[in-house]
């Protein structure tokens, strides 16, 4: 279905955090890291290992993201 309505990535829990922190007053800024495929059209197992080694894979670049957002925040 999210794939016929034009989706090409889906989050699993972004949402609801983001509603609770909006709800609490809080600013909101929202990250995601896609670590594995799943696509129907050509099914595969991943490892807890390869999800684990795609997130560190992203760390340093989300970690420049949240520095950039921070330091624009308080300048």
């Amino acid at each position: 279905m999210l794939r016929y309505l034009g989706g090409d990535a889906v989050g699993m829990s972004t949402v609801p955090e983001a509603i609770v922190a909006a709800h609490a007053g809080l600013k909101v800024l929202g990250l995601s890291t896609i670590t594995n495929v799943c696509s129907p059209d050509t099914p595969h197992t991943t490892s807890g290992d390869e999800v684990v080694a795609t997130a560190n894979a992203a760390r340093d670049k989300l970690k420049a993201i949240v520095a950039g957002v921070i330091s624009a925040e308080f300048a």
